[in-house]
């Protein structure tokens, strides 16, 4: 019972917390070490991040089902293949590239060293002021209809970083668009686009480890997790579209660098153990 209310837990953090530029990663390291209840291992983090993404496969459905069925249709139709959504199509597939080969070759590194709460600190406290200078001199200007080859592969690359905890993969991806001079709304679409391979992949290959390896939990506290970040999730998507319409990212930069200096604080004083 008890691994199920923290299942249930860390399924609210997790759906929270993805979809905005502050890492669910580091949340889901840090805030258990908080609780008392050891780290969750990145087999679970993985697995229940699933949650999230059945999340955007539900909300944006029709727009991933009219890329998909076009992309398809042109792959036989080659009138079809200067339209917006084939070329979405090979772009996120092309974007996702990086962070799957590197995701393979360095699992290891990620599931030990990666996990180090400095580390995870550090990467916080800096890439909260990267996307806070991104956000602030970025052009603000380009729409999701004028993205090209080389600003997927750069936003691609971008989210390849988030493979280290407490980059985040919505914000290095932000981060990155709003540099290319995207507008915050279409940036974040093409980020929440972006992550359905990359994190969907990565949660079914982690899957062999929930019986063991370094998950602490069993099946039912991971199911239970990944349902409660499915709903809680799906309401944050919502939320984020509109905030991003109207309002600059500045909230998530000053909470990024304040968890990271907290973080940074507990673990100097003994509190926390890296």
């Amino acid at each position: 019972m008890v691994e199920l209310l923290q299942a249930v837990v860390l399924g609210v953090i997790q759906g929270l917390t993805e979809f905005l530029p502050i890492s669910s990663s580091a949340h889901l390291r840090i805030y258990p070490e908080v609780f008392g209840w050891g780290d969750p291992g990145a087999a679970f983090t993985a697995v229940i991040q699933i949650g999230t993404e059945l999340a955007v496969l539900l909300y944006f459905r029709k727009d991933i089902w009219r890329i998909a069925t076009t992309w398809l249709r042109s792959l036989v139709k080659p009138e079809l293949r200067g339209h917006l959504d084939a070329r979405m199509g090979w772009f996120i597939i092309i974007g996702s590239l990086p962070i799957v080969v590197l995701g393979i070759a360095l699992k290891d590194v990620i599931e030990r060293d990666f996990r180090n709460l400095w580390v995870i600190a550090t990467a916080l406290v800096v890439m909260g002021i990267v996307l806070g200078l991104a956000d602030r001199f970025g052009r603000k200007d380009k729409q999701i209809a004028q993205i090209t080859l080389r600003d997927a592969v750069l936003m691609g690359g971008a989210q390849a970083l988030a493979l280290l905890p407490g980059v985040s993969r919505s914000g290095a991806t932000l981060s990155m668009g709003r540099a290319l001079g995207y507008d915050r709304e279409a940036a974040t679409r093409y980020a929440f686009l972006l992550a359905i391979p990359a994190v969907v992949g990565a949660g079914l290959f982690e899957l062999k480890e929930i019986p063991g390896g370094d998950n602490p939990y069993g099946w039912a506290p991971t199911i239970v997790g990944t349902v409660v970040s499915f709903v809680v999730g799906y309401a944050a998507i919502a939320w984020l579209l509109r905030y991003v319409s109207t309002r600059s990212y500045t909230p998530f930069v000053l909470y990024r660098v304040a968890l990271g200096l907290a973080t940074m604080a507990l673990l100097a004083t003994g509190v926390l153990v890296a």
